[in-house]
């Protein structure tokens, strides 16, 4: 006896699965300028490591004599695999078939990932194209009645995941519905310009509410990096699968594990000499803080997340003599490097991020305080700016701040958790207070300023003799700073700061489930 014939059926169904949706719509989608899903998942992990699980699942069709004549493989393919040696979950929409709605059993194998990745804590890799599992109309029409949305338990999935293993989204083209609640419901996601798109509800729907839009207008690239609710835009699918490896390369397989040391590139005792006159005497002219996040840090290590939305603030990893981190630093080109409401958003996730996965966090200070004015206040800065606090202070994770330069306000003050052994050190730049000087002299100096005979020149000396009090020095002397530090010996601190507390570090689930 043999069950020979048996297997040459399995192999006729896997052959028939790899098709996909056909020949034409392939080649419809490589017109577009797209891969297969097939192709996505062979160009995003480890040579010959994929293990597909369902492979052969989907919808058939039979003869009356119960023999298979036909077959539509289910549009969600996924299983296991290798990125940089590590082993991940990954999976993606087949938009060959039905265009990655949820006609063809997708909602069982996307549960499956979801659950695969959370209890085997392995991070999960999403290739979006399509609607990600929300059915289509045509589906409505198939099965004859409507399902009433709810006890979705995709959503169960997308939230604990959250909080377990690293998950990255990529849209890879026109993603709607649960799709972009995938895209959203991660800690790293990308989109390919020009190609990629995302909507709760594309331009026909929106048509119907009056509103005449173009795919691009309604949901293109520059509209969700633009508003944080993707982080990345890339210029091809190669480019996404490249940084894909180098996102989770920072990171540990769960947050049962600890981030893991890379290769140690660069000295740790490296004194960049620019740093020394990088920052302009005068308090209001800006300067480009980027460089001094890249000097600082293993050289070619920083992997900036976010940098189209919140541009007062720069956030992203990077490592230290090996170790990775998570690096905050403001940017004073951008809104003067002001906690926005969206640049408080972005602190926050950024923090929670941090907490998850246990990295030590560096912030190199800027920070005029929060955004003021009429805009401002219509944003709800204050809430947002006290969400962002809130999760500075709950974090267990260390801290090293820098301050380079400003450090005001509220937002100011928030430059490290405040119960907690603070490892901060200023630059002699440093200019910082309860509000800027230049802001309040002529309001708390009213009287003597009408009095004098020249205003002016009253003014310019109640201004020398305050620049003398505010100097970092004067508060390092009553301990407010621990250390004033030439600029020069920042990087050889931050080093020694990783080295000290990499020991600190412990695994585990945070403390409270993390949000998207």
């Amino acid at each position: 006896m043999s069950w020979e014939k048996s297997i040459e059926e399995l192999r006729r169904r896997e052959a028939l699965a790899n098709e996909l949706g056909g020949a034409d719509k392939v080649a419809r989608q490589r017109e577009h300028g797209k891969l297969t899903i097939r192709e996505r998942i062979a160009a995003l992990i480890d040579d010959d490591t994929f293990h597909e699980i369902g492979a052969i699942a989907g919808k058939g069709q039979y003869d009356k004599n119960g023999e298979l004549t036909d077959f539509t493989a289910s549009n969600f393919v996924f299983g296991r695999g290798h990125v940089e040696g590590r082993r991940v979950v990954i999976g993606g929409d087949d938009f060959t078939v039905r265009g990655g709605s949820s006609d063809a059993s997708i909602m069982e194998k996307r549960l499956a990932a979801e659950r695969m990745a959370f209890e085997n804590r392995l991070p999960i890799i999403r290739l979006v194209e399509g609607s990600g599992g929300g059915g289509s109309i045509k589906m409505v029409e198939d099965m004859g009645y409507s399902l009433l949305p709810g006890n979705l338990e995709m959503l169960s999935w997308l939230t604990k995941n959250l909080s377990m293993v690293p998950v990255t989204s990529l849209a890879l083209g026109s993603v709607a519905g649960m799709g972009a609640g995938q895209i959203a419901a991660s800690h790293y996601s990308l989109i390919i310009k020009d190609i990629g798109a995302m909507f709760v509800g594309g331009p026909p729907l929106v048509a119907r509410l009056g509103e005449k839009v173009s795919r691009e207008e309604l949901g293109g690239s520059a509209i969700h990096t633009g508003n944080g609710v993707i982080d990345d835009v890339v210029e091809s699918e190669e480019e996404a699968f490249q940084k894909t490896r180098r996102f989770l390369s920072y990171l540990p397989s769960s947050v049962y594990e600890l981030p893991e040391r890379g290769d140690i590139t660069d000295d740790s005792e490296r004194r960049d000499e620019e740093l020394i006159k990088i920052v302009p005497e005068n308090h209001r002219r800006v300067f480009n803080m980027r460089p001094i996040v890249g000097t600082v840090v293993d050289q070619g290590s920083f992997f900036e997340i976010g940098k189209n939305w919140a541009r007062s603030l720069i956030s992203g990893l990077a490592r230290l003599d090996g170790w990775p981190v998570m690096v905050l630093a403001n940017d004073s080109m951008h809104e003067a490097g002001a906690w926005t409401a969206q640049a408080c958003r972005k602190v926050a996730r950024a923090v929670d991020l941090a907490q998850t996965f246990h990295l030590p966090i560096v912030y190199l200070v800027d920070c005029p305080g929060f955004a003021i004015g009429t805009k401002s206040e219509q944003e709800g800065t204050v809430r947002e700016g006290m969400r962002a606090v809130a999760a500075i202070e709950q974090s267990t994770v260390p801290w090293c701040t820098i301050v380079i330069r400003r450090a005001f306000g509220l937002a100011g003050a928030a430059n490290s958790p405040a119960d907690r052994l603070g490892h901060r050190y200023g630059w002699p730049s440093g200019n910082w207070g309860p509000l800027p000087i230049e802001g309040g002299i002529e309001a708390a100096y009213r009287a003597q300023l009408e009095a004098a005979d020249d205003y002016g020149a009253e003014l310019t000396k109640i201004e020398t003799r305050l620049d003398k009090i505010r100097s970092p020095y004067r508060t390092a002397e009553a301990f407010g700073i621990e250390e004033i530090i030439d600029p020069r010996d920042t990087r050889p601190l931050l080093c020694e700061f990783a080295n000290t507390v990499a020991p600190l570090r412990t695994p585990g689930p945070p403390s409270f489930g993390v949000r998207p």
